[in-house]
């Protein structure tokens, strides 16, 4: 017993005391069953960490397995944080579809406190109402931009104008890097592109492929998806975030310079916003306000317009602050560069292995 005796008391009290505090803090933080409501079956979690260890590197293929073991909805702990499974076409078309207000939330995860400062609309906790309006408001901007005319005649719209100029620019430099390299990687060509359509499409701007600020942009919107998409422990274990955390400053820095970056942007367009012609279109009927949306430059003057339509609304219940404008904006360009240049390059893949696929597009383009 010479280990024993070589404890003090008060360290004896002190373990006591810790081991207490933590087990009252997991209990605090144990989600309780609403009354009439049976518990969702799973396999029993690990103090702290959950079901973690099950879950392992391959997620899609364990969870799989777990289906035909607890059924087609069962529950599993991600750190200290309970989460519902759906497999199954069937369950899945009744959660997302039949019951979709039901499912419609984001889950209150505390980095997405930080995104746009709280005002989200992509990883928003607000409630269905809210949401909806500003989901609505984000529609309308993009609709009304989608018919705006562009400078040339060539083209039906300003939409079509930055993609086709943008696409024969692509086009162009990917001939003079396979002239000059042979084999390369078009993945980063495409991902400068996408960045450059959607600034101009959100900011009414294109750059070089080569500026420093657009490769800033496309170098933070990289950073921002492999950090959300590995995702972060304080999400799922609550009490270490009272630790230092390396990729939590990250994630905060990286949220910090797009904030400003976009708040500048949104800030000049509000400065240069045409008013006098707006508040003309005010008194105007519906008609004739087609022939006055040469005002409208980008999507963001689009929003500004839109919200200042809904400022002079007294019958709306809610309202979008301009703060939210730069958080719309600031959605518009992280979810459009993410997915779109994904989307091509996976194209470019699929095309390059299927040839005779490559062929058939040829002819009927």
């Amino acid at each position: 017993m010479p280990l024993l005796s070589s404890i003090s008391v008060s360290e004896s009290l002190l373990a006591i005391i810790t081991v207490c505090l933590v087990y009252l803090f997991m209990r605090l933080m144990h989600t309780k069953i609403p009354k009439g409501l049976q518990k969702l079956p799973g396999p029993k979690p690990l103090p702290i960490i959950g079901n973690v260890l099950e879950v392992g590197k391959n997620p899609h293929l364990s969870l799989t397995a777990m289906s035909k073991r607890y059924g087609p909805v069962f529950q599993i702990q991600i750190g200290m944080r309970p989460v519902v499974v759906l497999s199954g076409n069937d369950v899945i078309h009744q959660a997302l579809l039949k019951q979709g207000e039901e499912f419609a939330g984001r889950p209150d995860l505390y980095s997405s406190r930080f995104i746009s400062n709280g005002k989200s609309l992509a990883f928003s906790t607000d409630q269905v109402g809210v949401w909806r309006t500003r989901r609505k408001l984000a529609l309308s901007a993009l609709r009304t931009f989608s018919t705006v005319q562009g400078k040339s005649s060539e083209y039906s719209c300003a939409l079509e104008e930055h993609i086709s100029k943008e696409g024969l620019y692509l086009i162009e430099r990917l001939h003079k890097v396979m002239k000059a390299d042979g084999c390369f990687d078009p993945f980063r060509h495409i991902v400068v592109s996408v960045a450059n359509v959607i600034c101009g499409i959100c900011f009414g701007r294109r750059y070089s492929h080569d500026d420093e600020e657009l490769l800033s942009l496309v170098n933070l919107s990289d950073e921002f998806v492999k950090i959300v998409g590995s995702g972060n422990p304080l999400d799922f274990i609550p009490f270490l975030r009272i630790l230092p955390n390396k990729m939590m400053r990250k994630f905060l820095d990286l949220n910090t310079q797009f904030d400003k970056f976009v708040t500048k942007i949104v800030i000049d367009h509000y400065d240069t916003f045409d008013k006098i012609g707006f508040s003309f279109m005010l008194r105007v009927t519906y008609q004739m306000w087609i022939l006055f949306q040469d005002n409208i430059r980008d999507i963001t003057d689009s929003l500004i317009n839109h919200c200042e339509d809904r400022k002079l609304d007294e019958n709306l219940n809610v309202q979008v602050s301009d703060e939210k404008v730069v958080g719309i904006v600031n959605d518009l360009f992280g979810a459009g560069f993410d997915t779109i240049s994904t989307a091509l390059s996976w194209a470019i893949v699929y095309l390059v292995n299927y040839p005779e696929i490559q062929e058939r597009l040829q002819r009927e383009l």
